[in-house]
């Protein structure tokens, strides 16, 4: 990861190597954070733009309630702090991350007047599974590990502790030598990744599993909305594991991972073994609109320049 120069800290930038936290800080211990991960591209000479920062500053709102952490920061004063940032980093295009979280004072599970703190800091971050990835696709198994029931832990929260859950998956299916894991529910369907969503195409139809044990992605729910525009019929429907096996095309959808093809599953090669025609199309859609070359979509951006 390169460094940037500041980190917004609780409304002051602070030096990258000065925003630090003591090592009793509660969130460290207990899990009880919650973030966003939210891309800048570069859009030439229109500036740049931010993908989805409104929704995905409202998800990190929404998170902090679900988890009754005193936000001290609305939805609209997150989005101001992540141009702000950008702007002070001088970054044209960049993976942003808010984290607000329980800080230091006392110790022991309940939280009691501990501080909520939150910082936003944004680096340079290219395709998160891999330059060839977006074209060739990857190699992903099936986690041992299922997905939680949502009466477990929150699922519609973004939060830190939940993501033990996927480094466990995430460390089976690297040191195995996959680069990703596909995980199930527990009623053994297919849920999502260990931090992607996950479509199959069959027959031209997309389906994509719906939002009963996993949070709602932001590049998810805009891929729906642009295969819809663009004429296709998708599902948000239960599959299992043999139909992801058997599907024409298979690929996930997240900010880090924008639109990554699946080529194998299981050691099983899925369609031709590439992006296929649907996932080619999608893509080089969704990258225009990013991009902020399709105006029907420019209410999702927020614009700056640097």
């Amino acid at each position: 990861m390169q460094t940037t120069e500041y980190i917004w800290f609780d409304g002051k930038m602070v030096p990258w190597d000065q925003a630090q936290v003591h090592v009793l800080t509660h969130a460290l211990h207990y899990g009880d954070s919650v973030f966003e991960g939210i891309r800048a591209y570069d859009c030439g000479a229109k500036g740049s733009a931010v993908f989805r920062l409104k929704e995905h500053a409202q998800r990190l709102v929404n998170s902090a309630k679900i988890l009754r952490m005193k936000m001290p920061y609305t939805a609209e004063q997150i989005s101001d702090a992540v141009i702000e940032t950008l702007k002070a980093n001088k970054m044209k295009a960049a993976y942003i991350r808010p984290l607000t979280f329980v800080g230091y004072k006392e110790m022991g599970v309940y939280p009691g007047a501990n501080p909520v703190q939150t910082i936003i800091a944004c680096w340079p971050w290219g395709a998160y599974l891999g330059p060839e990835a977006l074209e060739k696709g990857i190699r992903i198994r099936t986690s041992s590990f299922n997905r939680l029931h949502p009466n477990t832990l929150m699922s519609k929260a973004k939060a830190g502790g939940n993501y033990v859950n996927s480094i466990l998956a995430k460390v089976e299916a690297v040191e195995d030598g996959y680069d990703e894991a596909v995980m199930l529910d527990t009623t053994g369907l297919v849920s999502e990744a260990t931090g992607e969503n996950i479509f199959i195409v069959k027959d031209k139809v997309l389906r994509t599993p719906p939002l009963t044990t996993m949070l709602g992605g932001i590049t998810r729910l805009s891929i729906i909305k642009l295969a819809r525009d663009l004429g296709y019929t998708v599902e948000e429907q239960d599959f299992s594991r043999d139909e992801l096996y058997i599907a024409d095309e298979a690929f996930f959808t997240g900010t880090a991972a924008e639109m990554t093809p699946i080529r194998e599953v299981d050691r099983r090669v899925i369609g031709e073994g590439h992006a296929g025609p649907v996932t080619k199309h999608l893509q080089q859609e969704f990258f225009k609109v990013v991009h902020g070359e399709n105006p029907a979509y420019a209410d999702w951006l927020a614009t700056y320049t640097v």
